[in-house]
């Protein structure tokens, strides 16, 4: 595949994908609603308005849509307006794009979360038997919004969807990344200021998924025709907190990390204008189609994946 269009791609991820792509040679196409200086083409769009930077669908290879206003915010009135219209929103238009195309990308990867599966901690969710959350008992009604707002988001991809072109939802746990800003960079900023240890009481499991392997997945999706429907992005082995902390410490080298307990990390949450649904949610998610098609994962344990991104 040489032309990738990347709607939404000036974020963390969208720059993961970007720079691999790039670096490969393709001609990647990022569309943004505000104007970065980077070495790929960037096209202005609105992400929720047909415009000229439709005329970058026509011919490409593939489209890949990851638009979306960050949840790293508090679930305001507002801002939960704004998350969900960026996601619906820009799903509706792309797909609107592709089905007016003369020549229409024919796979279209749309970028959805893990966050759709249920708190739990028995079972493991993957792709045939995960259980979609919104309906446990005895959890912050801010954790049922976020998975309203998934399901919206991938029905709006379901509808949006010409017949002739082949759509992949990633279910994409935590993307983790040397970047600045990303979730590693905050997560490794509390190990280095002794704040590392576990969240709560340390049963929820983390998934996640090294840069690497996230960037493989992609490549690997674009290029399997067989593959389509809901795809879970994430490394085979989640751990529950108080290990991925743990072993977070012992990549650094850090001998000690405070934990943290449920109202220190609402106040924190306040005080960062964040939610702890982002630390406090329990994301047992395994990718059980990639593992059955043989898909290799270059870090499959926590710890491998946090001493290579330590040492970036």
């Amino acid at each position: 595949m040489n032309k990738i269009v990347i709607a939404g791609g000036s974020g963390q991820v969208g720059t993961i994908l970007a720079r691999a792509f790039y670096r490969q040679g393709r001609e990647v196409v990022v569309l943004g609603r505000h104007p970065i200086k980077t070495p790929w083409r960037f096209i202005r769009w609105d992400a929720k308005t047909l415009g000229d930077w439709t005329d970058e669908i026509e011919g490409a290879d593939a489209v890949i849509n990851l638009a979306g206003r960050s949840v790293d915010c508090r679930y305001t009135t507002e801002n939960r307006r704004l998350i969900l219209e960026s996601r619906v929103d820009s799903t509706r238009v792309v797909g609107e794009a592709i089905r007016r195309a003369s020549k229409s990308p024919p796979v279209w990867l749309q970028m959805s979360t893990a966050t759709i599966y249920a708190h739990r901690y028995d079972e493991p969710n993957d792709e045939a038997n995960g259980l979609i959350g919104g309906m446990e008992p005895n959890v912050p009604e801010t954790w049922r919004f976020s998975i309203d707002v998934a399901k919206a988001w991938e029905q709006a991809a379901l509808v949006a969807k010409p017949p002739w072109t082949r759509q992949v939802i990633l279910r994409s746990a935590m993307v983790m990344s040397p970047d600045r800003g990303g979730v590693f960079d905050t997560l490794l900023r509390l190990v280095r200021f002794g704040l590392g240890g576990r969240h709560g009481d340390g049963r929820q499991y983390m998934s996640w998924i090294h840069e690497a392997d996230f960037v493989n997945a992609i490549e690997w999706l674009l290029e399997h025709d067989s593959v389509n429907g809901p795809i879970n992005l994430c490394a085979p082995n989640p751990l529950p907190d108080a290990e991925f902390m743990a072993d977070l410490r012992k990549a650094w080298r850090a001998s000690f990390g405070l934990p943290s307990t449920e109202w220190m990390l609402e106040l924190g949450a306040i005080f960062l204008r964040t939610e702890t649904e982002l630390i406090l949610k329990s994301r047992r998610v395994v990718p059980g189609l990639l593992m059955q098609q043989g898909f290799d994962f270059q870090f499959s344990e926590w710890l491998n994946a946090a001493r290579d991104l330590c040492s970036r």
